[in-house]
């Protein structure tokens, strides 16, 4: 028979909803010091194992799809069916970044919820290695990381995190590759550069950026938060202060670095610089047209001295969270590839989860290789979620990331019964 017809008789003589509640009770059931609670879960354990017999019992490959009824709805079900056509082959490495896509500050209180964490708990126990990649400094993320999942699993040698969007690697349990400071690599021309933005960002930031927003304790990119909740208009206000402060920063950096004059071509360095990142971006042309400081220049006439450093340099711009220069030779694929042979992951097929345009270079990275598959966020940026859409259309509500998580640990159990 039709492995859809399987699915189909699972979902439509079975009360897999049923199955689904009992299983994530005993799943997240808290620890607490209470006879009736505990005799309450026990009985719960007892019905969840006689529905689960029950599937067992009416299928040759029992065991799977009672394991797929207890964790994916009739849509994750044949979501994953639709990528095991496809793809014929199960997700080996999860890559998640966390901000807005485990957690949300608008949907789950910017907690990651239990139900995603313990799922994370069983592809690690299934063997799948994770890799946490993010904007987030390591000592941020090594925190949550080990609240959430446990330093067992942090420190298995099974987990990596790249952090700050691909400057560094950390991999508890690899010797002398644990950590590896990728930013080391770059020219000195390129670190004087950040230096120099990094020395003078608050000290000489005007009096209302300065008490408005605070610098993100980087070991590299140089990243304005705002002091107000993310999100809020006053978040907006004064990172949109503070992308404006960062590019006339940056530009006079790479002036002084180049040995330029404050003009070039007859226009300010800054004024070049504010054209040439609005013409990569158009958010932060709309942020330079807001603010009343978007230069009338063409970008591809930027002086060549200028353009040869600027093309090596990111300016981001994340709208009432963050305004951020980074490398453009460290990003977050570098940071994966590294990890990915930090753990010794030669052929990965990887679930790409994130929300950011830096988190869509991984996803075009790994579409680019057949590498695996992209999820996001409904609220994800436009262009993540478009790329989202036009591959496998793994949208998810914002802090449902665990539907995502859910269809493919349905995806790897039917994909052993190939």
């Amino acid at each position: 028979m039709e492995r859809y017809d399987l699915v189909y008789r699972l979902y439509d003589e079975h009360d897999t909803e049923t199955v689904r509640e009992y299983q994530e009770f005993v799943d997240v059931f808290p620890a607490v010091d209470s006879r009736v609670a505990l005799e309450h879960w026990q009985d719960a354990t007892e019905e969840l194992k006689a529905r689960k017999d029950e599937i067992r019992s009416a299928f040759a490959a029992g065991e799977t799809f009672a394991a797929v009824a207890s964790r994916a709805d009739r849509d994750q079900a044949f979501t994953a069916l639709d990528l095991e056509a496809k793809y014929g082959r199960s997700v080996n490495v999860l890559v998640l970044d966390v901000d807005e896509t485990l957690r949300s500050a608008g949907g789950t209180d910017n907690e990651i919820p239990r139900e995603t964490l313990h799922v994370l708990t069983e592809f690690h126990e299934a063997g799948v290695p994770i890799i946490i990649c993010t904007g987030q400094t390591l000592e941020n993320v090594k925190g949550f990381a080990i609240q959430g999942l446990g330093s067992e699993i942090v420190h298995s040698g099974d987990l990596s995190i790249v952090y700050e969007a691909g400057t560094g690697v950390f991999t508890p349990g690899h010797g002398a590759e644990t950590k590896q400071l990728l930013y080391e690599d770059l020219d000195e021309e390129i670190r004087t550069i950040f230096d120099a933005v990094r020395s003078r960002v608050l000290r000489e930031a005007p009096e209302k950026l300065r008490r408005g927003c605070h610098l993100q304790g980087n070991e590299f990119n140089v990243t304005l938060k705002p002091n107000y909740e993310t999100g809020s208009a006053q978040a907006r206000a004064v990172i949109d202060d503070g992308l404006v402060y960062l590019l006339d920063l940056l530009a006079d950096a790479v002036r002084a670095a180049i040995g330029a004059d404050d003009v070039l071509e007859g226009e300010p360095v800054a004024d070049w610089t504010r054209a040439f990142y609005a013409a990569q971006d158009p958010e932060i042309r709309a942020v330079l047209e807001g603010e009343g400081v978007y230069p009338d220049l063409e970008a591809d006439e930027t002086p060549v001295t200028l353009a040869g450093v600027l093309e090596r340099v990111d300016v981001a711009y994340y709208e009432a969270d963050a305004a951020e220069i980074g490398s453009l030779e460290l990003n977050k694929v570098v940071g994966v590839e590294r990890a990915l042979s930090v753990l010794g992951i030669d052929d990965p097929f990887a679930l790409v989860m994130g929300d950011s345009k830096s988190d869509l270079r991984v996803m075009e990275w790994i579409e680019e290789n057949d590498a695996g598959l992209a999820a996001a966020p409904e609220h994800a940026s436009q262009e993540t979620l478009q790329h989202v859409l036009e591959t496998d259309d793994l949208v998810f509500d914002r802090g449902k990331s665990v539907d995502v998580l859910r269809t493919v640990y349905a995806l790897n159990r039917l994909v052993r019964l190939n």
